[in-house]
């Protein structure tokens, strides 16, 4: 029960990967769950099913991250029903992988949207609360792409992953003196079960590939990060960008 009564949002968490396997392990030890996602009917189903196993309360709610509306309507949700926002967790993330000859505006604009500008859309929403709190951390989710030169079509989402790590940094500086701390998490490639409707076969055993652990990563080790930059242990970290990836990116 390390967050017993604490009130997380976390976004794109209604789906098969890193962002239920966290709101699953906050609740375990004892969070209140927002769950926060695109898929209107998921997000309610996956908030009852949370709430049923692990006798917390929670809110399944539609947001898409890019839309400021969206946004701003989870977080007056969450204060009106709990009173408080204890932690955010930014899961939210797409990418369309294409050609930088080739790739459209609106495939450019899409990735940077939700990848990057719904982080910021959510950090700036819970700041005065959390800062009226004197408490609260806030974890976003970037990706080792930020760090590495990828082919393959993958520009648009390594510059919005760059720019969640720069971000992030700037966002601890400011908030430190609250008592807030603001940290990044960048996964190698993690599998679930909707990634084949993202990536070609060949892609996905390219970058399998290049994970030497000899197990792959899943949304649960994640997760297990997560946990501990949100709970007491993780208090005095901040602005840090910590690399999940099996050995597959190592700096």
């Amino acid at each position: 029960m390390k967050l017993k009564n604490k009130v997380a949002i976390v976004t794109a968490s209604a789906g098969a990967g890193i962002g239920q396997a966290a709101a699953r392990m906050m609740a375990r030890e004892g969070a209140h769950i927002v769950v926060a996602d695109i898929h209107e009917g998921r997000s309610r189903a996956v908030a009852e099913a949370i709430a049923n196993e692990y006798s917390v309360k929670t809110i399944g709610i539609k947001c898409d991250v890019a839309d400021l509306n969206d946004v701003n309507h989870v977080v007056e949700t969450t204060c009106s029903r709990f009173g408080r926002i204890d932690i955010l967790f930014n899961n939210a993330g797409t990418n369309r992988p294409a050609k930088i000859a080739g790739m459209s505006d609106e495939i450019w604009n899409m990735v940077i949207d939700v990848s990057l500008k719904g982080t910021f859309y959510f950090c700036r929403a819970v700041l005065p609360v959390m800062q009226e709190q004197k408490k609260g951390r806030i974890v976003n989710i970037t990706s080792v792409a930020g760090f590495r030169g990828l082919g393959g079509g993958h520009a648009h989402y390594a510059a919005a992953k760059a720019g969640v790590m720069a971000f992030t940094r700037c966002l601890a500086a400011e908030a430190a003196p609250y008592f807030i701390t603001a940290n990044s998490i960048a996964p190698s490639f993690i599998f679930n079960e909707f990634i084949p409707n993202i990536y070609p076969q060949d892609e996905i055993d390219r970058m399998l590939d290049e994970i030497p652990y000899p197990r792959k990563g899943t949304p649960e080790d994640i997760a297990n990060t997560v946990l501990f930059l949100v709970s007491d242990e993780g208090e005095y970290v901040t602005g840090q960008t910590i690399c999940v990836t099996g050995g597959s990116w190592m700096r």
